[in-house]
């Protein structure tokens, strides 16, 4: 009964906002940016739209793979077949982004604020151009984020256009960590998830994966100066190595998301044990870690340095 219910409630909600109309008093950002201000034109997207980067930190591959990643994102809907491409002219041909310094540094507090410009270039150019600037790459990623999320597909012209321009958005994050938790010490969770979550992560400018990777319950890490504290793993098919960890930090960084890891000791580390019994205080007591030996800390280090 609970899932009959639960699936009538599903069908109603999908129904309900599948049928309303978008409201042109709301602005439909995510978050909703600090400073903007819109206008009444709608501007089309051409599918071929083109990067210009400028600044110290322009041509860096995090910008290049970031803005791949978002026009597959904008023209998932449009093909080169499509009529909308025999057009000869489109308002928005060039996305120019400025990024001012070249240091790529991931931290707590990093510069995300960015300017994002979107209007019909005036004058002799038939090209127009959206512009984002920004003091680093993250804010740059911010900016391409807010961008996509202006760009629509209109099922009827079978265009990606702007409404509501010209826009002018100046934006930065108000809370400097914005995070969300992943528990795969509990639920072990496939490395594809994982970059789907950080995908999703990006979407909402999240900037901090909480990394919960080592508890009571299982020690899926690959830890090569201490290689048997892995056989605290649920099975030997649910581990992460260290490439695999690398893997994910390169990944989510590649988004503007930093992954703190979160290792608890001395308690909630039952676990360990199971490749290094010498870490229990007995084997009818198997947590917290036996905080008397130098073994016991000689194993953290190994943790903290490998």
């Amino acid at each position: 009964m609970k899932s009959y219910l639960l699936l009538l409630f599903t069908i109603c909600t999908f129904l309900l906002y599948s049928s309303a109309e978008l409201d042109d008093n709301l602005t439909y950002v995510w978050p909703l940016p600090a400073k903007f201000s819109s206008g009444n034109n709608t501007l089309s997207v051409d599918p071929e739209l083109s990067l210009v980067f400028d600044g110290k930190g322009g041509d860096s591959s995090i910008i290049k793979d970031g803005f791949g990643r978002y026009k597959k994102i904008i023209f998932k809907h449009s093909t080169k077949s499509s009529s909308v491409n025999k057009r000869l002219v489109f308002d928005i041909g060039v996305l120019k982004i400025v990024v001012l310094s070249d240091n790529e540094e991931l931290q707590l507090g990093v510069d995300e604020s960015y300017l994002l410009l979107v209007e019909k270039r005036n004058g002799q150019s038939i090209i127009g151009e959206a512009y984002i600037e920004a003091n680093t790459v993250y804010g740059a990623l911010r900016g391409l984020e807010t961008f996509s999320q202006l760009c629509a597909f209109d099922y009827e012209t079978k265009a990606v256009q702007i409404y509501r321009a010209p826009w002018y958005i100046l934006d930065k994050p108000r809370f400097a960590y914005r995070g969300l938790l992943l528990d795969t010490s509990r639920h072990y969770l496939p490395i594809g998830v994982i970059k789907q979550i950080i995908e999703s992560m990006s979407y909402a400018k999240l900037n901090v994966l909480h990394w919960h990777i080592i508890d009571e319950e299982s020690f899926p890490l690959e830890v090569p100066s201490y290689p048997n504290l892995w056989k605290g793993s649920y099975t030997k098919w649910e581990r992460y190595t260290v490439e695999d960890a690398y893997e994910i930090v390169d990944f989510a960084k590649m988004r503007g998301i930093n992954v703190m890891a979160e290792i608890d000791v001395p308690g909630h580390a039952e676990s360990w044990g199971t490749g290094y019994p010498d870490l229990w205080p007995s084997p009818s007591c198997r947590e917290p870690l036996d905080v008397s030996k130098n073994f016991t800390f000689d194993v953290i280090s190994g943790i903290m340095t490998g």
